[in-house]
């Protein structure tokens, strides 16, 4: 990391102007913009966040999304993501977002094309180790047939995770600890199998 470049990196993506149906995140120490999601998409992500809605209605912590979550002159808007419901902003000078040590499970739906599957598949998922989050779920109808990933270990100091678990679409994967814990993630969230 270059902690000059950083900064520039960030204030040149606090002052972006995107059009409305665009979002910035900055993965890696490069500016991605990226449009939201389509329909397949957000049918996904909205049955996951309903869904943790209800598992998590008499919790502390609640079902967020299209919320900036902030590490180390990082930002990245995760599809869906596990955090207290009275979280405070991260310590930035506008507020942009939340902390991402407040993140107990972050979750991305995989877009269709290459770059935005790399970004999910592989430079997110090494942010995500980085920031020591819990638990990455990463739902993507264009591995096989469709897989779901469950990564829980996160090893910062190699930006990697312990454990792996990948499942094809109709196998259940469970959040196994934290504030989701039990959370199941299979047909009733992706939808069925592909192909």
């Amino acid at each position: 990391m270059n902690p000059e470049l950083d900064e520039v990196v960030w204030q040149a993506w606090k002052a972006m102007e995107l059009p409305e149906g665009y979002r910035a995140e900055i993965v890696e120490g490069v500016i991605e913009v990226s449009p939201t999601g389509r329909l397949p998409h957000a049918r996904v992500v909205n049955r996951l966040r309903s869904a943790l809605e209800v598992l998590l209605r008499d919790s502390e912590h609640g079902a967020w999304n299209s919320m900036d979550v902030i590490h180390a002159r990082r930002a990245w808007v995760p599809d869906g993501f596990v955090a207290p419901r009275d979280v405070e902003p991260a310590e930035t000078e506008d507020d942009l977002g939340i902390k991402a040590s407040a993140v107990q499970v972050v979750v991305e739906v995989v877009s269709p094309g290459k770059t935005n599957q790399d970004r999910d598949r592989i430079r997110k998922r090494r942010e995500y180790a980085r920031a020591a989050i819990p638990a990455y779920v990463l739902i993507d109808d264009y591995d096989g047939q469709g897989a779901v990933t469950l990564f829980t270990g996160p090893r910062p100091d190699k930006a990697d995770w312990e454990d792996i678990h990948r499942v094809p679409y109709g196998t259940d994967v469970t959040i196994p600890e934290g504030p989701a814990k039990g959370f199941v993630v299979g047909e009733a969230i992706t939808g069925p199998k592909r192909g």
